[in-house]
């Protein structure tokens, strides 16, 4: 299932596209992450990056469309890439792992939230049950707007750093409770 572009606004206002990444937007994907803070990186990655480099590139832009997905978010008038959100899923779609990155102009505006309640949607249609992610301790932003959005929080396994966040997936959107917040 190829996923299809969407409008998306944000509970602040702000107004985004989205669409599936093309191999043609290589460029475009590096280009983003040098308006990627540092520690960003780190957590979008999970290791000490100063720059992204050009096979992880081709990683986000050569997806499957199948078992992985990774969406690309621009402003509204298509002319800045503010985000990216990956979905990669396990072979049963049991579980799918979803890794979120933004502009550091664009922070702060609830895309984030808006993102990963998309990548929920969209992981949601492709039958997984349970969506994840792997998080640094101290990406206590992520991990406060994942709480709010129905995740639980566990140790990650063999590694004290690191924390795992899941929730399962439902029919009817987010778990009762949760609550929309920027991030």
């Amino acid at each position: 299932m190829h996923a299809p572009s969407h409008h998306l606004t944000t509970r602040t206002g702000f107004a985004f596209h989205v669409r599936p990444a093309r191999p043609e937007d290589e460029g475009t994907v590096a280009e983003f992450f040098t308006h990627v803070t540092r520690e960003d990186l780190r957590f979008r990655f999970l290791t000490g990056l100063s720059e992204v480099g050009h096979d992880q590139i081709v990683a986000l832009t050569h997806v499957d469309h199948r078992w992985s997905e990774n969406f690309l978010a621009f402003t509204g008038d298509g002319s800045t890439m503010i985000a990216t959100a990956m979905l990669a899923c396990d072979a049963t779609f049991e579980h799918g792992e979803v890794a979120i990155a933004l502009s550091k102009d664009y922070k702060r505006h609830g895309i984030g939230w808006e993102l990963l309640a998309h990548v929920a949607r969209f992981a949601e249609t492709k039958g997984v049950r349970v969506l994840e992610a792997i998080e640094s301790r101290e990406n206590h932003a992520a991990i406060e707007l994942e709480r709010d959005m129905g995740f639980t929080v566990e140790p990650y396994p063999g590694d004290p750093t690191l924390l795992l966040v899941s929730r399962k997936l439902m029919a009817d959107g987010l778990p009762p409770g949760a609550r929309p917040r920027p991030m």
